[in-house]
Parts: structure tokens; sequence; C-alpha cells
């Protein structure tokens, strides 16, 4: 098996962390959800999740971000996963500096689950306002 120089020799420990740019088009969901099964996949190899729900709980999320990061914040944005003693630190980096808003969930007009979403997968959830815009930290079981 060769080495892959974003996520370096899978055989051996598992990279702490991943940042990957994204230019923020609606594409990049997809790519976000790949890019962190990829880091967990690598991860999982060293240090398996306590449970197989942990994985797809972040995946869940980085869907979520990514796409909120798209639709709310047009432009690009950044994902950085790494592993903490005991989870996973996902922080989404935008464009827009104002801080998520709930909103109702409409059946009929779509959306308005996904920032309660997060705050149920997430352990914490802070939002990290910046001049350029935010960085929104997620902590989850792994």
């Amino acid at each position: 098996m060769s080495s892959d120089p974003l996520w370096g020799d899978p055989l051996s420990e598992a990279a702490d962390s991943v940042t990957v740019p994204f230019p923020g088009e609606l594409g990049d969901v997809t790519a976000a959800r790949l890019a962190a099964a990829g880091y967990l996949g690598t991860l999982a190899l060293g240090q398996p999740p306590a449970s197989a729900e942990h994985r797809d709980d972040i995946l869940l999320a980085v869907s979520e971000l990514a796409a909120n990061a798209i639709q709310y914040a047009p432009g690009p944005f950044v994902l950085s996963l790494r592993r903490t003693f005991d989870g996973i630190h996902v922080v989404v980096a935008d464009t827009n500096p104002d801080p998520p808003e709930p909103r109702r969930y409409h059946p009929s007009k779509g959306g308005g689950i996904g920032w309660h979403l997060i705050q149920a997968l997430a352990d914490e959830v802070s939002v990290v306002p910046g001049d350029d815009g935010k960085e929104i930290h997620l902590f989850l079981p792994w």
C-alpha cells in the first residue's frame, strides 16, 4: 500500500489532524464528507471508534456544517479535524462572521433542521467570530 501525502502512511500511526480548504461550491459538501471519511478511516486503523455511530455522527455533522457554510457564507471554507483525548474536534471556518441562527423546521420549505442536528450530535459546540468570518467548533465522541 502506498503512502498518500494527504493522509500519510495508513500502516503507521494515524495523522493527528487534517485541514482541507474548499472553494465553497455545492459539490464541496460531498468533498468535505469524503475528506472527513478518509481521515476517520485512517484514524480507525490505529484506534477504532467506540461505536460505529460515532463515525456516522461526525460525517453527518461535517456534511451539515459544509452545507451551511455554502448556503449562508458564500465563499471558501476550511474543514479541520483532529483527534483529542476523548473524541474528535471538528472546525469549519467560513466567511460569514454572523453566528448560526436556529430556524424552525418547515417541511414544505425545507431546511431548518441542520443547526439543531449539529447541537444534538456534538458534546460541545462553540462559535468563534472573527474579522473575516467565523469558526464553528464541535467536539464529538470517538
